[in-house]
């Protein structure tokens, strides 16, 4: 058994739902969708060449590292960041952002510590936020625990989407770095190093230049204003969140058949988070990389001769990009 499904998340039983739910997704349609379920985000034709992008997630277990720290106010970067990044895949640039917050008794000032961290995921993403709503749950939530979920609608011009379409042998990987552990696989994380391990969210344990708490609520990048810039520049082929999965669950998402990603795990810096994770939990190298991010938060499929050009933009934008990988036949 994966060290993941002993942590409580089975990836297997997420992928069965999916395929579940897609069929009955296929039943509630109308004829503007142009991708529903399984994409990083819907597209919903509304005249005039343009489209619809759509994406909604949540934070997942690292809001109860928030909790715990008793620091409520950056979570809702990552929640921006996981809906407005699966946006900017499509090539489209998020517009508007609603969040819905469930808490166990509402405490104002921790409402507006978490909204504040919503706010702020909007400015950087470049979208509104345009409401959200607030639920009390006594008898379900114990007082101090909240969940957190949202979502993002962008608009992209349907000549301009990004996709598995446009992807051809010999493209390049460019990988962009994280800023961590982003917004997955916190259960493990909880388990192997805060029961198992026991460490304190004040220390810094060897190998970290900082206390523990500060690494793992390091806010999750959001490069949409760089995916959208890129895009709009002509000078992608297609991107993948790096979210859930990793690497090898979320590359794949955006190549045609007959074609694959050959990626070189040695390509990057990795940072020191997931090797104190993989020692303290003895997760082997596959599955960290099928788990975390490893370091690349989204990975950029290119024409060869524009990587200079989008190394130079990532540089720029505070996103430092490293080449991972070629797109190769499958055979």
């Amino acid at each position: 058994m994966s060290a993941y499904r002993e942590a409580g998340v089975d990836l297997d039983a997420a992928e069965r739902a999916v395929a579940l739910i897609r069929a009955l997704a296929g039943d509630a349609t109308r004829p503007e969708v142009v991708e529903g379920v399984g994409g990083f985000a819907g597209l919903f034709r509304i005249g005039d060449g343009r489209l619809l992008a759509a994406a909604t997630d949540g934070v997942g277990t690292k809001v109860e590292v928030a909790r715990l720290a008793g620091r409520l106010d950056t979570v809702g970067i990552d929640l921006v960041a996981m809906c407005a990044d699966d946006v900017a895949c499509t090539g489209a640039e998020p517009l508007l952002f609603l969040d819905y917050l469930a808490v166990g008794r509402v405490e104002p000032e921790d409402v507006a510590a978490i909204v504040s961290g919503v706010a702020e995921g909007c400015r950087r993403a470049g979208c509104a936020l345009l409401g959200g709503e607030t639920a009390e749950h006594p008898g379900v939530l114990d007082p101090g625990r909240f969940d957190l979920a949202g979502f993002c609608v962008g608009v992209v011009a349907e000549d301009e989407v990004l996709g598995p379409d446009r992807v051809r042998e010999g493209d390049v990987v460019v990988g962009l770095s994280s800023s961590g552990l982003h917004s997955n696989g916190f259960s493990l994380v909880r388990r192997v190093l805060l029961e198992e391990a026991g460490l304190s969210l004040d220390a810094a344990p060897p190998g970290l230049p900082r206390p523990l708490g500060d690494e793992l609520l390091e806010p999750t990048a959001i490069y949409a204003p760089l995916v959208r810039r890129l895009a709009g520049e002509g000078l992608l082929h297609a991107a993948a969140h790096v979210t859930g999965g990793g690497l090898p669950g979320n590359l794949p998402r955006v190549l045609p058949p007959g074609l694959r990603a050959d990626v070189d795990r040695g390509s990057w810096p990795v940072p020191p988070i997931f090797g104190l994770v993989a020692e303290a939990g003895d997760v082997d190298p596959d599955e960290m990389a099928a788990t975390f991010n490893m370091g690349i938060g989204m990975a950029l499929v290119i024409p060869p001769e524009n990587q200079v050009d989008v190394l130079g933009h990532a540089e720029a934008a505070g996103s430092p990009g490293h080449v991972i990988g070629r797109i190769v036949g499958a055979g």
